[in-house]
Order: structure tokens, then sequence, then C-alpha cells
């Protein structure tokens, strides 16, 4: 019997038009270890199975459109959806201000951030990772989004399941390179074992949206790495338990016709 696939949606102020989502690992056809859900075509799962899985986001989600996959490598390239086309960008960020294209960021412990103009004119997706949030994925997202809306169209901002802080260890270059940037990022990590820091990627993100400009902030409350009956976890199953791969969740946002 087919499991229903589990959806979590945006607690965030409604906007017109926008819909977004965020999937888990529950509800697909991937055997372990990238059971049930897998939606990511690079971690080792089968290809076919992988295909099966997207048709049940489309159909569960009743999709208007394919989203439009990214090629993530932790960077901060933000792919411009409205001129789209041919095979996935390599990107970890993507906007649009056209109706039914679809943003859509893979994560399996960096967060993603789903962002959206208040008047429902322009969405926009990140894969934010320590890497890409150090190196300015969120600026560089909300730069190209701010470039799409009239001024004074203010942004909100939700933060999907991520790696939590009391499961997310770091070394100094991970302290250091965000305290580099801002002295306040000292308050987003905490003593961990040995010379290690426990790191709260949630806070991070807040601050640095902050600095943007954007107070409208929700989301943040899940661990992927503690809840591992509902989220894939890379840290968690690839290197803590040396699992050969791990799934990768889907979060998506669009407006609607």
């Amino acid at each position: 019997m087919a499991v229903v696939p589990d959806i979590i949606t945006p607690a965030w102020r409604p906007v017109p038009r926008v819909h977004a989502l965020c999937t888990t690992r529950i509800g697909g056809e991937s055997l372990a270890p990238w059971n049930t859900w897998n939606l990511g075509e690079h971690v080792g799962d089968a290809a076919a199975t992988v295909a099966a899985n997207r048709q049940v986001l489309r159909v569960a989600c009743q999709l208007p459109a394919e989203p439009c996959w990214l090629r993530q490598v932790h960077g901060t390239v933000v792919a411009d959806l409205d001129q789209y086309s041919g095979e996935p960008r390599i990107a970890d960020a993507a906007i649009t201000s056209t109706p039914n294209t679809l943003c859509v960021v893979l994560t399996a412990d960096c967060v993603p951030v789903l962002l959206a103009a208040e008047n429902g004119s322009a969405v926009a997706a990140a894969h934010a990772g320590w890497r890409g949030l150090a190196a300015g994925v969120l600026e560089n997202t909300v730069m190209a989004l701010r470039g799409r809306v009239a001024a004074g169209v203010r942004l909100q901002a939700w933060l999907g399941p991520g790696i939590g802080p009391l499961h997310f260890e770091v070394g100094d270059d991970v302290r250091d390179a965000f305290l580099a940037i801002d002295a306040a990022a000292t308050t987003a990590f905490a003593p961990g074992a040995g010379d290690r820091w426990l790191c709260d990627l949630y806070t991070l993100a807040r601050q640095r949206l902050a600095a943007l400009g954007i107070s409208s902030v929700t989301g943040g409350e899940h661990c992927t790495y503690a809840d591992a009956g509902r989220f894939f976890s890379h840290r968690r199953d690839v290197q803590h338990l040396r699992a050969s791969g791990t799934g990768r969740m889907a979060s998506l946002i669009w407006m609607q016709q």
C-alpha cells in the first residue's frame, strides 16, 4: 500500500498567488539507504526510482509544471528562471517573477530558504549550507529578487528543515569564516567537544537576512539530524552511520497563474 507523502507547508503570512512547500523522506519508492522519497538524482539512487519519486511530487502536490532543478555546488550563483532553458543550471539559488515557474532546492542538512515579495510579484529559493551562507548566497539571492519587485515592497522568508544547533559540529575554520564577516555571529556558536564548535545555521541565516532588511522570517524549528524518521541527513547517515548514501528533500516555491 502506497504511503501518503509527508509535506511541510511554510507557516508564514499568506502571499497572493504564492505557493510553497517542503518534502520529507516519507512517501516515495526508494529503497534503503534512500528510503523512501528521495528527489536527488546525484546521490546514487536508481534513476528510474528518482523519476518516479518526482512524479509523486508533481501529482501529490498538484504542481503546475516541472520544477526547475538545479545542479547545486554549495556556491552563490543565482539562476534566473525567467531565462531558464535546457539542462539544469549550476546554481544554488533561483528566482522568478513568472507564474507557474517553480524554484526548487534540494537539501539534506543545509537550510533551504524560501523568499517571497509580500505582494506576490516574485519568489526565490536558496540552498544555504555554511559555505553558501559565508560566501553570500542569501545576499545574492535577495539582491536578485529585489531587482524584480517595485521599490518599497518587502520580502519575507521561511527557513526549512536543516541540521539543528545541537548536532552540527564544526571547527575553528567555520566559526572564523563567519566572525570575519560579522562579530555578532559569535552567538551562533557554542563550545562543543574538545576544540570543536556547535554551529546554529538557523541563527546565521536569520542574522544575514536581518542585515539585508528582512525581518519577517519564520521556520527553523526542525532538525534533520535528530529526526531520522522524517528527514534525510547527510551528516547522520553518511558521515556518522557510514551508509552508502542518503536522499534529498525538495523545497519549492512558485506563483500560481
